[in-house]
């Protein structure tokens, strides 16, 4: 990337030790960011901040999202070593492979602590500072599932469509105050999403998706969010031609999308 509206600036990404994060990563390392990588597994962090040479600088920060309580206490670290963010990528989260009358109400509480209430509070915490400067980007990289509600998929679901609720709210109230918001709704992308998602006893589901296994790269998706958080936009789909039909039967005509889904495996 040769020139970026992020070069030089601090981007702040979540779920940074594989997939899309990882791929965001190396994607802002080219604009010449300043980078700090947050996840879960500390090691997997230091193997992806050594692929980032080419960044203008590069720091990990252990997260756990479904730890809301210690958001405030991660974003005064990160603050305190970068002085402000300028673009926080809301990336991590966890999927989910059971019908809903099979899953622990644990889950779904773990579900919804990682997927929207961790997000929310990091928000929370760290838009004072970018208020502050009156200036700063929000990348929320959610799911098509944000606006679907398909078999197998309860509590994913249902903390994503909270994500879209809070986010879009957030970028109109922040609309005059130079902060942008950008929802990204992927469809199938090949990552390790399905292995580690939760089935219904908490347990990983260990299975890699046919959809999964053939959906675009993390690489291309990662360049797609790029492109259309430099132009500024509001939200994003990337998707496949199958996924974004099933976005537009669900918009256009909603009751003949619940009559396909009904019946639906996972």
């Amino acid at each position: 990337m040769a020139t970026s509206k992020f070069t030089g600036k601090t981007v702040w990404i979540t779920g940074a030790s594989s997939g899309i994060g990882e791929a965001l990563a190396n994607r802002f390392a080219s604009a010449g960011s300043r980078l700090i990588l947050s996840a879960r597994r500390e090691n997997e962090l230091q193997r992806v901040a050594r692929l980032c040479s080419n960044a203008a600088s590069v720091s990990i920060l252990p997260l756990d999202l479904s730890r809301p309580e210690s958001m405030g206490c991660a974003v005064q670290q990160a603050l305190s070593s970068s002085g402000h963010i300028d673009v926080m990528v809301h990336n991590a989260g966890i999927s989910q492979r059971a019908f809903a009358s099979d899953t622990n109400f644990e889950v779904d509480e773990r579900l919804m602590r990682t997927n929207y209430l961790g997000p929310v509070a990091l928000t929370k915490a760290l838009l004072p500072s970018m208020r502050e400067r009156r200036q700063g980007q929000f990348i929320v990289v959610s799911s098509v599932l944000g606006k679907l509600g398909v078999p197998g998929r309860s509590g994913y679901c249902a903390s994503k469509h909270a994500l879209h609720g809070f986010f879009d709210t957030l970028r109109a109230e922040l609309s005059q105050e130079g902060i942008e918001v950008l929802l990204v709704l992927p469809g199938w992308v090949r990552t390790n999403v399905s292995l580690n998602s939760l089935t219904g006893d908490g347990s990983p589901h260990s299975k890699m998706d046919p959809g999964t296994a053939s959906g675009m790269t993390a690489e291309e998706c990662a360049a797609r969010i790029v492109s259309a958080a430099e132009a500024g936009r509001d939200e994003i789909h990337p998707v496949r031609i199958t996924e974004r039909l099933a976005l537009e039967v669900n918009r256009l005509a909603p009751a003949l999308f619940r009559r396909i889904i009904r019946g639906r495996k996972i």
